[in-house]
């Protein structure tokens, strides 16, 4: 600065608001400021506003909400019409409670601090400043009190006369404005033409990085909505309100990314950017991202960490989530086995909406999980009211109450007439159903009934179904049908799918005589799977291939081990097989 400029700081108050200006922007920001404050003091609106914006943003000094709203009042009242707009805009984005913007020649109460809690908009407030900035001719506060005019209190909306203000505002060239009119031509518009009005608005909108212009840009190239559809470009346009934390955008490029759409499929970057949506509170991309890790795709699965993205969507109420968590805990994969907590959550499914959460949550209260007599009864009453108006798993989970005495006592009756609606297309009832005619209970018996119900339920893949099924065929107990191929074939799915006593039963059937060809070493290998998930049979049946060698491998160090677990069993062939174990080995004395 010339020897002349500092001079005339010295006598100038033009002149010291201009050197302060220079300081500040030549990176001395406290010089500034104490230049600034010293002018303020005297009841310059300029400076007022500097000191103001200063507190707010922090420059030159440590920022202070309170601060900076009583100095952009005080250049507002002085006819500061930027100030005047900011002060609009603190009251329409809301001050923390209890605050109350005071001017500063009104005194600083310093005992009386602002909580930093969540804030309380006034529009009334809001609208009287921006007013007065946008007939002033701001045109940011035109587009402010167009959107105070659009979205305010009932009692201020006046749509024609918000876009009247949005109009004024975009002709000044603010990208604010700009978007406000593409809003108010996408709230009614009917044809491509208006469409496509908006959309010529919303890319001036974006000039001024606004990322809500780039979100519905995208939008409307991926549907091609006023605009040629074109992917590539709705990708782009998502991916620039994604950098602008447009949350909706962020959830849409990860998703496009993911399948390759419109843009290069990049897994890594598509769970980064899942990942944003979601702990910016995106539910659906949560959910998503629960659904990658547990299903693995480019990479193993890692349970443990789709139970965490479940947990946050389903502490938001997503359905299938909160489903496929209470699943989890139901199997103890990537969290502790727990019933009592899957039965929570297959209750957040369930009252979200999601009718297999509801079977689900039944069937665990039913098998004994912890619930009130009052959750019982509410269930009953909700399943009824399902079932009464046709749908049928709210009648199978309805027999299953009569069934079990859920609230009261048992009626066998009730729940066969529950279950025969339910056995129409539901696979579980169709089991129950099965049952019930075998057995008797609350129906005439009838094997041949019950063996088709019950196989019905089987060939849909149901496990219990298909073990009880080839039970049942290998036994030839019902009408002396035998079929031990297909059997053969039930335990083989229900084994696969993890059902312990399954893989015991299909063990035995390649064991030997039975109507398939005998396979011990495939024996010996079901014997193991269920031996190593606590089927006593099956550990004393190892622990007997394992000492007679009758797969061809003989090891009775490790057939002993078998052995010795399923007597603790108490499984009586094992202490028989162990005293004839001891009867071969030699005696140390001989």
């Amino acid at each position: 600065m010339s020897f002349k400029s500092r001079l005339a700081a010295l006598f100038s108050s033009k002149g010291k608001l201009e050197y302060a200006i220079r300081l500040t922007e030549s990176g001395k920001a406290v010089q500034g400021f104490a230049l600034f404050s010293r002018l303020a003091a005297t009841g310059d609106g300029e400076a007022s506003f500097r000191v103001g914006r200063a507190y707010l943003d922090g420059i030159g000094v440590p920022p202070s909400l309170g601060d900076g709203a009583r100095w952009i009042y005080q250049a507002a009242q002085a006819g500061h019409t930027e100030a005047t707009f900011v002060l609009a805009t603190l009251y329409t984005v809301g001050l923390p409670e209890g605050f109350e913007i005071q001017s500063v020649r009104d005194g600083l109460d310093l005992s009386h601090v602002p909580s930093s809690g969540p804030r309380h908009p006034d529009f009334h407030l809001g609208l009287h400043w921006a007013k007065i900035a946008a007939e002033a001719g701001s045109p940011d506060a035109q587009a402010l009190l167009g959107y105070i005019l659009t979205n305010g209190p009932e009692d201020l909306r006046d749509l024609s006369q918000a876009r009247s203000w949005y109009d004024r505002s975009a002709a000044a060239g603010c990208s604010q404005g700009h978007l406000g009119v593409a809003l108010s031509i996408l709230d009614n518009a009917r044809t491509d033409e208006e469409l496509s009005s908006a959309a010529r608005h919303l890319m001036e909108a974006t000039k001024g990085g606004l990322g809500t212009a780039f979100d519905i840009l995208g939008r409307m190239y991926e549907s091609g909505s006023g605009v040629p559809r074109d992917l590539g470009k709705a990708a782009t346009y998502f991916h620039e309100a994604a950098e602008r934390n447009i949350v909706t955008a962020q959830a849409r490029y990860g998703l496009m990314l993911l399948e390759g759409t419109g843009i290069r499929r990049h897994f890594g970057r598509a769970e980064t950017w899942l990942k944003r949506a979601a702990t910016n509170g995106d539910t659906q991309s949560a959910a998503l991202l629960g659904d990658l890790c547990a299903n693995g795709g480019d990479l193993p699965p890692n349970l443990v960490e789709a139970s965490k993205w479940y947990r946050l969507a389903a502490e938001q109420k997503h359905a299938g989530a909160a489903r496929a968590l209470g699943l989890l805990y139901l199997t103890g994969n990537g969290v502790h086995q727990d019933p009592d907590v899957a039965s929570h959550w297959f209750k957040i499914a369930s009252e979200a909406g999601d009718a297999h959460a509801d079977a689900d949550f039944g069937n665990l209260i039913l098998a004994g999980a912890s619930a009130t007599p009052d959750e019982k009864q509410a269930l009953h009453a909700r399943f009824e009211k399902a079932a009464e108006k046709g749908d049928l798993v709210g009648a199978y989970n309805l027999g299953v109450c009569f069934a079990e005495g859920v609230t009261g006592e048992q009626n066998g009756r009730e729940a066969a007439r529950w279950m025969q609606k339910a056995a129409d297309g539901v696979v579980n009832a169709q089991y129950w159903y099965g049952r019930m005619l075998l057995e008797g209970r609350g129906v005439q018996p009838d094997p041949t009934q019950a063996l088709y119900w019950m196989e019905k339920a089987a060939d849909s893949g149901m496990a219990e179904a298909q073990v009880a099924v080839a039970g049942l065929l290998v036994d030839g107990s019902i009408n002396g049908r035998r079929d031990h191929e297909k059997a053969l074939a039930l335990y083989q799915n229900a084994a696969e799918s993890g059902n312990v006593d399954a893989m015991f039963s299909l063990a035995a059937l390649y064991g030997g005589g039975h109507d398939i060809p005998e396979n011990r070493p495939q024996a010996q290998i079901w014997f193991r799977k269920a031996a190593q998930r606590g089927n006593g049979l099956a550990q004393m049946m190892l622990g007997r291939y394992l000492c007679r060698g009758l797969a061809g491998v003989t090891d009775p160090v490790e057939g002993r081990i078998w052995l010795e677990r399923a007597k603790a069993q108490n499984i009586k062939d094992a202490e028989a097989e162990l005293a004839l174990l001891d009867e071969a080995q030699p005696d140390d004395d001989d």
